[in-house]
């Protein structure tokens, strides 16, 4: 499918100013300068309230032909966060991590992104959403979430690979890894997700577990698929449960999911849902696209093909 009205020349660029190197916001600077050069009108902001209202304004008039958020797999959420469904969202890759644009297989190039708007083909996928938040590939419970809290608590500008070696080192020394309760409501077998086609749609699932995955989009850091059958556009999310807490069971999941073995082992469970609940009795962390999100508890659930991605 394609952006609806090819005849809307306004385009709006997102910049997130902490996303990526200092240097990369030349490649939004070309992108703009390429869209001009084509006839269309272009903004770049930084500001995402004033870009959400501009968005939405030009959006209703039929205008807006698509916005572009420049930065990481959390800008992206954000954007699709504040703008409303149907809108045609370009993704500049800028950030650290870039998932959801190496799923789509896009890349930080402003020519290869220009002509992917001015194309106007894009694809419908799902979305996530966390107590009125959108995100975009997964939700993460446990060790990871309470890396993810340790490194944007002591941020102070960019980061990139090497700032998460600290948080890393103090979640190994201080994270206990305490339980959590899994409360899943699993979809009614359909003919797009039945028992036999799809293991893990059936009926009601509760566990208890130390490590979480809500994942909507297989990919996560470092191309690891802790769900390497997630699809973007069934209507579910792939909720993977890990039963075991220690450094060493951490390593020994990491190496599993990584050489994709994982997935038979006793003590990982893998469920597909419509919704979740996770639950603990202690204050555990939980991250959304790598961001921080909050606390347990919290209920997940899907937007079936809430997000419009404009692709090359």
């Amino acid at each position: 499918m394609g952006i609806s009205d090819l005849s809307a020349q306004h385009v709006l660029i997102a910049r997130n100013p902490h996303a990526g190197r200092r240097c990369r916001t030349s490649v939004v600077e070309r992108l703009a300068g390429l869209l001009r050069e084509a006839g269309l009108v272009v903004r770049v902001l930084t500001e995402i309230d004033r870009f959400a209202e501009e968005a939405e304004l030009l959006h209703r008039s039929g205008q807006l032909r698509a916005v572009v958020a420049a930065g990481g797999d959390g800008t992206v959420g954000l954007i699709a966060h504040r703008t409303s469904p149907g809108v045609a969202i370009a993704i500049l890759p800028l950030g650290t991590e870039n998932l959801l644009a190496r799923q789509l297989g896009i890349s930080a190039d402003a020519a290869t992104v220009c002509n992917a708007i001015l194309r106007g083909k894009t694809r419908r996928l799902d979305a996530g959403r966390v107590q009125g938040r959108l995100f975009l590939l997964m939700v993460g419970c446990g060790f990871d979430a309470d890396v993810v809290r340790r490194l944007h608590a002591s941020r102070s500008g960019h980061i990139h690979h090497l700032s998460y070696v600290k948080p890393i080192l103090q979640s190994i020394r201080n994270y206990d890894y305490p339980d959590l309760r899994v409360y899943c409501e699993s979809p009614a077998a359909t003919s797009d997700c039945d028992e036999e086609s799809r293991p893990g749609c059936g009926g009601p699932v509760c566990l208890t577990a130390k490590w979480v995955f809500a994942v909507n989009l297989p990919r996560y850091a470092m191309g690891l698929r802790i769900a390497p059958e997630a699809r973007g556009d069934d209507g579910l999310l792939d909720v993977g449960t890990f039963g075991r807490g220690s450094l060493w069971h951490g390593l020994r999941y990491l190496t599993g999911v990584a050489l994709g073995c994982h997935v038979g082992w006793s003590d990982f469970a893998l469920s597909r849902v419509r919704r979740v609940r996770i639950e603990s009795d202690v204050p555990v962390p939980y991250q959304l696209d790598g961001d921080p999100g909050g606390y347990l508890p919290v209920e997940i659930e899907v937007l079936p093909l809430r997000l419009t991605v404009v692709v090359p």
